[in-house]
This record gives structure tokens, C-alpha cells and sequence, in this order.
């Protein structure tokens, strides 16, 4: 079983070292091709509507087609995105590759590869390990995608070092790109190929949970309706926009990001421990949205980079815990359906939020978005908070019964 793990979070480290670069590296890239804010948005957005696209059909099937099998499937879709993005300069041809492909442009996870990924972990961990293992997940990702944004800038160091010019050396990365993906397919084939065949009977369509997931895949949607709006790609070309950073500036910057994001990985498994799942995702997403808000406030670039780290070492808390808590509040048959129907909603809700940043940031550079984004992720927090703060995982009503037993002796 802990092998199955570590195969799964090595590949969701390169997946991540890949995603860290590539976030960056495509608002660049589209603007060295002459593109403007509004269509780097209209890119990213059908980024993540392709990915919605994808997920969902990968959740209605996963457990016929089987983990491996997906999962491999999914690689190589990576390796052709790359190799076809790094070859393409028309718009409408980049726009197709960008909708059928894994691109991502934003510093979290929201691929295809997600849902199954997930359901994986969850079947080969026990309830006790299972928040532990998902933040372990997020804090590969956070790491490598860190190490990924700093890759950012090699694009530049290219182009000065050949003389050619700096699309050159953008082109090259998505090249790269398409080896990371191949180091993943070889992860996968590493998985046993019992786990194409242990979902075979399972019922796909949830049932018993149907309910609690609806209403929890709609709240995600608002909050990634808001978080569309400042994926790495958009809040990078704000970046751009207002302070004139440069590929290396932005590369030092979401590398500092990425690794706070990863520290606070490793605090969100004891929080939820001691708080509860709902109340850590709550009341660490809050503080960091309050920052988020003041960001575009901020005349100085060096306050802006101090906010933006504050929020980073508050807002990615919610991703393990958030995980975890779907996994656990479903039975174990309906786990890849809902992984999908949370997921899925997301992608979609967040698909058109770029597009919207691209339009705000054309008729001003003041950096609305940011303020939007926050303010949508307080009332969601704030409505989570609300409908579920009494619905409790088996674990924690488990460790709630045990102390109101020891209290009983005492």
C-alpha cells in the first residue's frame, strides 16, 4: 500500500515541477506572440474548461476504464499537449491544444489527473491516515511547484546565452514540459495493474451521498469561481502589468509562495486533528483572503510580495483538508464519483474567471480581481462554515464520542 502511495506522489511531483513552469511561462509565452490580456485570459480559461471537460468524463468511467489505465492515458494527453504548445503560434490552433490538454495555469492541482489520483489514496490508506497522506499529496505538489516557478526564468537565461529570441527560449520549456510527462507515464506503469480491475464491480453513480456532495461541489465552485480569478498565469501578468517584474522576479516570488504553501501543508493535518476539518479550512482560508483583498491596495511592490506570502502561508490549508473531508463524509464506493462531481464543478467554475481577469485588467491595472477573489472567498468560507460544521467524518465523531466517554467515567 505505501508503495502505491509514493508511486502516486512522485508522479504528482513531476506533474507539479511541470505545472510550476508552465504557469508562467504561457502568459509570457502568448505575449511574445503578440497576444493581448483579454485572449491570455480566453487561453486559460479554456485551459481549465477542457480540464472540467475531461474530468468528468474520466469520473463517469474511471472505475471501467481503471486507475492504471486512466491514469497512463492521462500522461500521454500531457506529452502531446507539450510537445503540439511548443510548436504552435496561431491563436486558434493554441486555443484547441490549450481545451484538449493538460495545461495548467494555476499553482494548484485542477487536471484530469486529480479525481484519480485521489480516489487511489483513499483506497489504499486506512481513515486514521488519510488527512496525513492527502497533505503530504499537496505539499509534493507545493514544493515542486515551487521549484517548477523558478525554472521560469531559464527561458531568458536561453535566449540571452544562443542570441535568439526570448519565444525561443519559451517554446523550449514546453518541450520539457512533455518530458516531465513522460517521466509520469513511466511512474504509472509502476501501479499494479489490480487496481484497473478493483473498481470493476463498483457502482459509479452516487446514491447514499448524492445530497452532501451536490452541496458541497456547488460551494467549491464559488470558491473556485474566485480562485480562477488570480491563477498563477492571471496573477502573474497582473504582476507584470503593475510593478514590471520580469520571468526571474516571478520565478523567486511564486518559489517563496509554493514553499510557505508547502509548509502550511504540514500544519493543516495536526489543526484538523485538534479543530475538525470544516474549522481548519475555515478559519485559515479567511486571514488569507482578508490579505489577498489588500494586495492591489498596496503602493509598494515590497508590501504587495509581503501580502501575497502572508496569504500564501494561510490559503492552501483548506486543499488536504478539504480533500479529506469529501473522501470521508461519502462510502467508499462512491469515493471516484465524488471526487469527480467535486472536482469537475470546480474546473468549470473556474474556467471563465480568467477570461474575466483578462477583461478587468485591460480597462485597469488597479487589480480588481484580487479584491473580487477575496471577498467571494470569505462568504464561501462563511457558508461552509454554516451547513457543516456538524458533519463530522467517522474519525473525528469517533475521537468526540471516546473524550464525552472518558468525561462520562470521570
Amino acid at each position: 500500500m505505501d508503495s502505491i502511495a509514493s508511486t502516486v506522489l512522485a508522479a504528482r511531483g513531476m506533474r507539479a515541477l511541470a505545472d510550476g513552469f508552465v504557469s508562467l511561462t504561457l502568459p509570457l509565452y502568448l505575449l511574445a506572440l503578440g497576444y493581448t490580456s483579454l485572449l491570455v485570459g480566453v487561453v486559460s480559461a479554456a485551459t481549465l474548461l477542457g480540464s472540467a471537460a475531461l474530468s468528468l468524463i474520466v469520473s463517469m468511467y474511471a472505475t471501467r476504464i481503471g486507475y492504471r489505465r486512466a491514469l497512463l492515458a492521462a500522461a500521454l494527453l500531457m506529452i502531446a499537449t507539450g510537445i503540439a504548445f511548443s510548436g504552435v503560434r496561431d491563436f486558434w490552433p493554441l486555443l484547441v491544444v490549450a481545451f484538449v490538454g493538460t495545461l495548467n495555469p494555476s499553482s494548484g492541482d485542477v487536471s484530469v489527473f486529480l479525481p484519480l489520483e485521489h480516489a487511489v489514496l483513499s483506497d489504499v490508506v486506512v481513515a486514521e491516515r488519510r488527512t496525513s497522506t492527502f497533505a503530504r499529496y499537496s505539499l509534493v505538489g507545493a514544493v515542486c511547484g515551487a521549484i517548477g516557478a523558478l525554472l521560469a526564468g531559464v527561458p531568458q537565461l536561453l535566449a540571452d546565452a544562443l542570441r535568439v529570441p526570448s519565444r525561443v527560449g519559451l517554446q523550449s520549456m514546453f518541450v520539457l514540459y512533455a518530458g516531465l510527462g513522460f517521466g509520469a507515464w513511466l511512474l504509472y506503469r509502476r501501479l499494479p495493474v489490480r487496481l484497473d480491475n478493483a473498481g470493476g464491480a463498483r457502482k459509479v453513480p452516487l446514491r447514499e451521498s448524492r445530497r452532501i456532495v451536490f452541496t458541497l461541489a456547488g460551494l467549491f465552485s464559488v470558491d473556485a469561481f474566485a480562485g480562477g480569478l488570480i491563477v498563477q498565469s492571471m496573477l502573474s501578468l497582473w504582476l507584470v502589468q503593475r510593478f514590471a517584474l520580469g520571468a526571474p522576479e516571478l520565478g523567486v516570488l511564486f518559489f517563496g509562495t509554493g514553499l510557505l504553501s508547502g509548509a502550511s501543508y504540514l500544519i493543516a493535518a495536526p489543526l484538523a486533528r485538534r479543530f475538525g476539518l470544516v474549522n481548519t479550512m475555515v478559519f485559515t482560508h479567511i486571514p488569507s483572503s482578508v490579505a489577498l483583498i489588500a494586495i492591489p491596495f498596496a503602493g509598494d511592490v515590497n508590501v504587495a510580495v509581503a501580502l501575497l506570502l502572508v496569504r500564501s502561508a494561510l490559503s492552501q490549508m483548506d486543499v488536504p483538508t478539504r480533500s479529506s473531508y469529501v473522501m470521508a463524509v461519502v462510502t467508499p464506493a462512491e469515493r471516484p464519483a465524488a471526487a469527480g462531481a467535486t472536482a469537475v464543478p470546480r474546473s468549470l467554475a473556474a474556467a471563465g474567471s480568467p477570461l474575466l481577469t483578462g477583461y478587468l485588467l485591460a480597462l485597469s491595472p488597479f487589480g480588481w480581481p484580487l479584491v473580487l477573489a477575496g471577498a467571494m472567498k470569505i462568504a464561501y468560507d462563511l457558508t461552509l462554515l454554516a451547513l457543516f460544521r456538524h458533519v463530522r467524518p467517522p474519525e473525528e465523531a469517533q475521537r468526540g464520542l471516546a473524550r464525552r466517554c472518558v468525561k462520562g467515567i470521570k
